[in-house]
């Protein structure tokens, strides 16, 4: 049986991020990837230099289309721009029963922004309730909170705040923080889980897309039926492994590589350098 993903998000039309990224890691995982458009941007490795949104009959007309003909084992919602984006495709998932994953992008690599100020509160109550897993990097977590995270004692305390909201699990992904030897998130489930996963630091300006790679990866696992937790480990090995084998092209920051991990797996690389904390 073929595994089917969604994914809700704008166009990166550079190729490292948004729809772009994530029907790529969905295609390198063997998941058949489809797509909402939620809005249109001109942007490169140098930064997001404008951004179109979609009109809201289209991006509603769009996920019903999948949804009627597709039988969808996973979704993910990336960039949504506007509250009435986000209130439009909520009432579309609200109808369904297949998990969810809210990456809640706020901010391009460059520093435009890709949410509007208005549109927070809409994604805190009319998205988070429904997640399966939700996936801020700390500076999303902090808007989200209203909390400082400067360690782990903060990120577990924004990570049970996230969870009151009613996701049923949240990634806070630590790639922003300095005081820590590896690239470390947490893990942590309404159920009572709680892990770190580690990996190395890859010293690299080619990061571009990662937060999008990185959820996408996630619910291509979850759509192939894996848990929650065992799902974000192998996200992470995948993430991992396209900043580790970075392509070195755009003059700014650069797109990470999205078939390295698979050949990894060919060469029976994979989970290497990965370190679970419980």
């Amino acid at each position: 049986m073929v595994q089917i993903a969604m994914t809700i998000a704008g166009s990166d039309n550079s190729g490292g991020a948004g729809i772009q990224a994530d029907l790529k890691t969905f295609q390198e995982l063997g998941v058949f990837g489809t797509s909402a458009l939620t809005a249109v941007t001109a942007q490169n490795t140098q930064g997001v230099h404008a951004i179109q949104s979609i009109d809201l009959e289209i991006i509603a007309a769009q996920i019903e289309a999948i949804f009627t003909d597709f039988p969808v084992h996973a979704v993910k919602t990336g960039m949504l721009f506007s509250s009435d984006i986000i209130k439009v495709v909520a009432e579309q998932l609200k109808k369904q029963e297949i998990p969810l994953v809210i990456d809640p992008v706020m901010i391009a690599k460059g520093g435009a922004s890709l949410l509007q100020e208005e549109a927070i509160e809409a994604l805190k109550n009319e998205l988070l309730p429904i997640a399966t897993v939700v996936t801020p990097n700390i500076p999303e977590a902090e808007v989200l909170t209203g909390l400082r995270i400067q360690n782990n004692a903060d990120i577990e305390k924004a990570a049970k705040h996230i969870l009151a909201l009613g996701a049923q699990s949240v990634v806070i992904k630590g790639g922003h923080r300095v005081d820590v030897p590896d690239a470390e998130d947490l893990f942590m489930s309404a159920a009572g889980e709680k892990f770190y996963v580690r990996t190395p630091w890859i010293d690299t300006k080619d990061t571009h897309g990662t937060g999008c790679t990185y959820a996408a990866a996630l619910t291509a696992f979850l759509a192939e039926g894996k848990n929650q937790a065992d799902a974000v480990v192998s996200a992470k090995n995948f993430i991992h492994a396209a900043i580790e084998n970075g392509l070195d092209i755009g003059s700014g920051h650069g797109p990470t590589n999205h078939w390295a991990y698979k050949q990894q797996m060919k060469a029976e690389k994979h989970e290497k350098g990965v370190v679970i904390d419980g």
